[in-house]
């Protein structure tokens, strides 16, 4: 998604058994941890000494993760538990036999209990060569503009396909893509059901629903 300049740079390999010290993980968890995360390398830091920004009170740092996959798959499940386990905003580079798709999600602190984050929908690109060409770091005044810029990227370039409303905040876009996937995922079911269904008084109720379906997805998407 981003070239990154070369002082903000770490590579730096991140032990499993650090994640499995840092998050509460269930079984499954950690059995698709183990299954389908070959390695993880702290990639980049993006701080006031590395990109000449300044901080602020909501955001100090931003972190690039690689998560090499042994299969092209990755539970969202694992990637929520790599989010919790690390404290700071994540941006995060899926890579698999020479591609590369990037995710990310919003990720605010808890106003119940500030010491927890909550993570919210996440937002994935296709899959793309490694080799493609990346884009510039968006021009912002501090890091919390920064950030800003990079997730709206990321809601973008996802299949969700977001752009930002006029006066939208990050909070609010965040939440009108969890409903957009949500919707996305009512009408996938939806046509589903119309194909298999044979009775023709049901498919034309079950037309109908995918029809209004369909009409609040757009308008969400808008």
């Amino acid at each position: 998604m981003f070239a990154y300049p070369p002082q903000a740079a770490v590579n730096r390999p991140v032990p499993k058994s650090k994640i499995y010290r840092h998050a509460k993980l269930g079984r499954g968890v950690r059995a698709r941890l183990t299954s389908e995360v070959a390695e993880i390398i702290w990639k980049y830091k993006l701080a006031p000494e590395t990109v000449n920004l300044p901080a602020t009170a909501e955001v100090q740092e931003i972190q690039v993760f690689e998560v090499a996959l042994k299969t092209g798959e990755l539970a969202e499940d694992v990637l929520r538990t790599l989010d919790k386990a690390i404290p700071s905003l994540l941006f995060f580079e899926l890579t698999f036999q020479g591609c590369v798709r990037f995710a990310a999600a919003y990720k605010r602190p808890n106003e119940a209990d500030s010491r927890k984050n909550v993570v919210e929908a996440y937002f994935e690109t296709p899959w793309q060569p490694a080799s493609t060409e990346r884009l510039q770091l968006p021009v912002a005044v501090d890091l919390a503009g920064l950030y800003e810029q990079m997730l709206h990227r990321h809601m973008s370039c996802s299949p969700l396909a977001l752009v930002p409303r006029v006066g939208e905040s990050l909070h609010a876009m965040a939440e009108r893509g969890r409903l957009v996937w949500i919707k996305d995922k009512e009408c996938q079911r939806l046509e589903v059901r119309l194909r298999k269904e044979v009775q023709f008084n049901r498919k034309v109720e079950l037309n109908s629903a995918l029809r209004a379906h369909r009409t609040e997805l757009a308008n969400l998407q808008q």
